[in-house]
């Protein structure tokens, strides 16, 4: 860029276009609405509200599933895998693990229309969309309905990812204006315990997993001892706990679980 080039003058319009742009940020918006797209590791995703922000901690979710999927003793070693996602938001887990896993294939289920609309948009943008089935679909409401198409259609699955809502009750009034003005309640929200929908996943889990299938969750900090001691009350879910992984941050912020082999 020559050097007369960055000091081109301002033209009315693109004054107009800053400051809308800044009237939004100013009234809390995240800047991921703002600038309508935001980079999920290598790829950008298309954002628009009240659809969920992805996180940069969730990134480290997929590489999580990657690490997993490379061991030649894992069973989704498979390179056509079926997995499912629970909740899919914009379609960042999705999109970016059939990015990396070409000849994978994913099911993404999410509540929300806005959701549905916006992975949609960002699989066919990113290509993918060929190797993806995104629904409209409640796993609290419609398990029963989820369950008999991933059986009739799919057979058992690899392994089921989820960034599932889990602020608590409680805490939920306490979050930032940027999250409680504009994103997704619906997103974010996981009950009394931040356990609504983990505890939905963990039970459909071993009616569509493969033997020694896993699960893959990002969770609250508090969750990996809940869900341990839920699980020992649980015993014919047939669910072994593999492991608690830390985020960037050094917190327990990702589950793995897997069904278990059955005799």
């Amino acid at each position: 860029m020559r050097s007369e080039q960055i000091f081109w003058p301002v033209s009315a319009d693109q004054k107009d276009r800053i400051w809308q742009l800044c009237k939004k940020r100013l009234q809390r918006m995240p800047i991921q609405y703002v600038i309508e797209e935001w980079d999920f590791r290598e790829l950008t995703l298309k954002m628009k509200p009240p659809v969920f922000i992805p996180r940069p901690e969730t990134e480290e979710l997929v590489n999580l599933v990657l690490e997993e999927f490379s061991q030649s003793s894992y069973p989704g070693k498979n390179p056509t895998s079926i997995f499912l996602e629970v909740g899919c938001g914009s379609g960042a887990l999705s999109i970016s693990l059939l990015h990396s896993l070409p000849q994978s294939h994913a099911v993404a289920i999410d509540k929300s229309v806005d959701a549905i609309k916006l992975s949609l948009e960002n699989a066919e943008r990113l290509n993918v969309h060929t190797r993806a089935e995104i629904l409209q679909l409640d796993i609290l409401t419609d398990a029963e309905e989820l369950l008999l198409l991933l059986t009739q259609k799919y057979g058992l699955l690899d392994f089921i990812i989820s960034n599932p809502p889990y602020v608590f009750q409680e805490d939920f009034i306490h979050l930032a204006a940027e999250i409680l003005n504009y994103e997704d309640h619906g997103a974010l929200n996981g009950g009394y315990d931040g356990m609504q929908v983990i505890k939905a996943i963990l039970c459909l889990a071993p009616h569509v997993l493969k033997d020694c299938g896993k699960i893959f969750l990002e969770v609250d900090p508090c969750h990996p001892d809940m869900i341990q001691e839920w699980l020992q009350v649980q015993p014919s879910l047939g669910l072994d706990y593999i492991a608690t992984i830390q985020d960037f941050c050094g917190k327990p912020r990702f589950c793995v679980l897997q069904k278990s082999m059955q005799m």
